[in-house]
């Protein structure tokens, strides 16, 4: 990706050489578009559930951007012949009634046979150009928030390994839900700047805020909203390799770095499919967004504040 040279334009908003969530493009004054996609195999045994989770997570890119998911294309591999083709139409149904409930038309979409199934979406959204929530507008001294339990990574290993784990059928349900509720809070609150927490883990996004906006991280470790089962998966030290690659890359922005004994350092290092958003507002308005919060019915968790003292580093508490 550094090796190619993507051209830019005026109207050009956010792109491919930033962090953010999607890209946007600005088509007049007062709109702008949102472009993005993922794909990804089943995390999930049921094929309805694992289209509706696939969804959710390209969907929650425009809700990160702050914006309204518009229409959408289905992307699909699918291994003709070896899984029945119900599988397929579950998978494509999860993935429709997904959009359906965020107001987003499935206009279409491209398939191709592979030896696994893989599915999700590309999505348009819309935002106004001068609301869109990027990474990179937090400021020291805003509340940072988050909306989804962490730990999905972690219990969805453990599944695979034919353990016993608790509450996964409502991880699932945390996974399968649009982050829509959120996103209208922080847009009416105000909110400075906002992404979604998904392969990276907390640690990973949460340092893509800090260094795009040069302010330093506090994260109240203990306030860090978590599934049961996986904090203690986490000390039998269960976890997908992406976990332990993301404690290792980011331990240099934590400051004293990251321990893999400690069960809240792999939480939050933890790999998520569909997470929960992390919004950056002032403290003014904080009590503004616990409001409009409640107002919609949306999780939600005060886990820390941004900083002027260590630009780019966290420091976990």
């Amino acid at each position: 990706m550094c090796q190619l040279d993507f051209g830019s334009h005026p109207d050009l908003l956010t792109g491919a050489e930033g962090n953010e969530d999607a890209g946007v493009f600005r088509l007049r004054d007062d709109l702008a578009i949102i472009n993005t996609t993922d794909f990804f195999p089943p995390i999930v045994d049921d094929p309805y559930d694992f289209g509706r989770i696939a969804a959710c997570n390209a969907l929650n890119d425009v809700y990160a951007m702050g914006g309204k998911p518009v229409t959408a294309l289905n992307i699909v591999a699918f291994p003709i012949g070896k899984l029945p083709d119900d599988y397929l139409v579950q998978i494509l149904k999860g993935g429709l009634d997904k959009c359906h409930e965020a107001g987003c038309l499935v206009v279409g979409g491209h398939s191709i046979e592979d030896e696994e199934p893989k599915f999700d979406l590309a999505v348009t959204g819309v935002v106004h150009p001068d609301k869109i929530m990027m990474n990179s507008c937090a400021k020291a001294g805003d509340i940072l928030y988050l909306t989804k339990p962490l730990g999905t990574g972690i219990m969805s290993t453990a599944i695979k390994q034919g353990r016993e784990v608790g509450g996964w059928p409502t991880a699932i349900e945390s996974m399968a839900m649009l982050n829509k509720a959120p996103c209208e809070a922080m847009v009416a609150a105000g909110a400075r700047a906002a992404t979604d927490v998904t392969g990276f883990g907390l640690i990973g996004h949460l340092t893509e805020m800090c260094v795009a906006s040069k302010v330093g991280a506090e994260v109240a470790l203990e306030e860090l909203p978590r599934w049961k089962d996986a904090a203690r998966l986490a000390e039998e030290g269960v976890g997908p390799g992406g976990l332990f690659k993301n404690l290792s890359h980011y331990s240099e922005w934590v400051l004293g770095g990251m321990d893999k004994t400690n069960p809240l350092h792999l939480i939050v290092s933890d790999p998520q499919t569909a997470g929960g958003l992390l919004i950056a507002i002032s403290e003014d308005r904080a009590p503004m967004l616990d409001e409009e919060m409640q107002k919609r019915g949306a999780q939600y968790s005060r886990i820390g504040r941004f900083t002027a003292e260590h630009p780019g580093k966290i420091a976990l508490r």
